[in-house]
């Protein structure tokens, strides 16, 4: 998987808005030049199931980053609802435990099956990439953050997911116990002429393809740039 993929189609790049027609616009002016775009719960919360749709129509895959985390009916159900939507990936949490992250896989693949469209990669958040240790520890989740991550990714390949969202930093020690095939997604990337913004654990985008990224989710040093387009043009180019 980490070997096949073009540079351009290692990208998602975060759109985090209510504005959707910047949304739209933006979507439409990156397709075809990285993978696919993200949106999240700030966009979803606005524009619903209709704005996913809308932004899809400008030919971008979608990442719907919801990270659902509720009772393992509640959270199938929802991953049913979003899936006929034509997703390339979904995700929840982790946290939510083995039946949980069981009932979305078997949600997401009926519900494909039943509409029609490609089965979406369902992943788990495993730390938010905005947590350090410090912030870990505030929460009563001791021990190192890659020892957390380590063994939420062992739960989420055991629940028969396709992958984990995890900081590049954990990248190594996740791929070296989940193996090749099982997907990485790594939000908090930053180009090395980025600034890092509220994300405290990240790396540049071509030190997380090297050790093992699957898809890069970056979000302000393209959406914030004066010329989103070329800054995505930009990275690519570094990755390639």
């Amino acid at each position: 998987m980490t070997q096949t993929l073009a540079a351009k189609d290692r990208i998602f790049c975060a759109i985090d808005t209510t504005d959707l027609d910047h949304a739209i616009n933006l979507a439409s002016s990156l397709s075809g030049v990285i993978g696919g775009a993200k949106l999240g719960k700030e966009f979803f919360a606005a524009h619903g199931p209709q704005g996913v749709r809308a932004v899809a129509k400008a030919g971008m895959p979608i990442f719907l980053d919801v990270k659902y985390h509720d009772i393992p009916n509640t959270v199938a159900g929802a991953i049913r609802a979003v899936t006929p939507l034509g997703l390339r990936i979904v995700n929840v949490h982790a946290a939510g435990g083995l039946e949980m992250m069981k009932r979305a896989g078997d949600a997401a693949r009926e519900a494909a099956d039943k509409a029609g469209v490609e089965v979406p990669w369902v992943i788990a958040v495993t730390i938010l990439t905005s947590m350090d240790q410090g912030d870990l520890d505030d929460v009563g989740l001791k021990g190192p953050i890659e020892e957390r991550v380590v063994k939420l990714a062992e739960l989420t390949q055991k629940a028969g997911l396709d992958g984990v969202v995890c900081s590049a930093q954990e990248i190594t020690p996740v791929r070296k116990a989940l193996g090749p095939d099982f997907k990485l997604i790594t939000p908090g990337i930053r180009p090395a002429w980025a600034t890092s913004d509220d994300q405290k654990r990240i790396v540049t985008p071509a030190d997380a393809v090297a050790m093992g990224s699957d898809v890069l989710v970056i979000g302000r040093p393209i959406t914030k740039a004066d010329d989103p387009v070329a800054a995505a043009q930009k990275i690519v180019a570094e990755l390639s």
